[in-house]
């Protein structure tokens, strides 16, 4: 029997990046739904009915677990969910399981926050507040932060190839957030995570999901009115 397509809810960042490298390494259909964060499209009633914290991505999938659709949000449930539904990249026993689920929430939970963080103190902030003065405590603060775990990924990644042991959705989850340029890091202080990064690009499935949809992908740290309307919507959100 032939799979339905994932839908999936997208745009080219991070979080978006973790679902289409992880499809792509399943072997899973997929077609992309774009939701253009920039513009207000994640507030859109319908997308609010599968994604009720207005963030991508979110899937639907039309051969859920029962036989029916089933939509899922947050990245990292995401991930899981596709593990279990292909029996790949989770782990073959409840210790092997227990390994990857606990490097993925540490990207949910550090990395990912931290690493995010650091971006908008020294990139997008600089937009909006022009006293750089009253940037450089969060530009400091998550910076160190994310040198931090660029360091508890270096030391985990010393005697094996990947963080949970065999590749994993955990791996998956971890290397879209490596982007030291925007995050004030020098991969050379890391080697064993440099080594890392260099070994999954590697990978041709892997490459394809950092590639879909990239021609989507605009720079919010520009001057254009539109990165200031997408900066306006973005850093400003409050309760609905």
């Amino acid at each position: 029997m032939s799979q339905s397509p994932i839908e999936v809810f997208y745009w080219p960042t991070p979080n978006g990046w973790k679902v289409t490298i992880a499809l792509e390494e399943m072997g899973l259909p997929y077609v992309i739904r774009p939701v253009n964060i920039g513009t207000g499209e994640q507030f859109r009633p319908e997308f609010l009915a599968i994604s009720p914290n207005n963030r991508m991505p979110a899937i639907t999938d039309p051969d859920g677990p029962d036989g029916k659709p089933i939509s899922i949000f947050e990245s990292g449930a995401i991930l899981q969910y596709l593990a279990r539904k292909t029996g790949k990249f989770h782990g073959a026993n409840a210790r092997e399981q227990a390994e990857v689920e606990q490097w993925l929430y540490w990207q949910m939970g550090g990395l990912g926050p931290m690493a995010g963080q650091a971006h908008h103190f020294r990139s997008y902030a600089k937009k909006i507040e022009p006293d750089e003065t009253k940037l450089e405590y969060g530009a400091n603060r998550y910076t160190n932060e994310v040198n931090r775990l660029y360091g508890v990924m270096d030391r985990r990644l010393a005697d094996r190839e990947y963080l949970a042991g065999a590749y994993s959705i955990a791996d998956m989850a971890a290397w879209p957030w490596i982007l030291p340029e925007g995050q004030g890091q020098n991969l050379d202080d890391f080697p064993n995570l440099k080594a890392w990064v260099e070994r999954l690009k590697q990978r041709p499935a892997l490459r394809r999901g950092r590639d879909a949809g990239k021609e989507l992908r605009s720079n919010l740290a520009e001057d254009s009115e539109e990165a200031k309307k997408a900066r306006a919507i973005l850093f400003g959100q409050k309760a609905l």
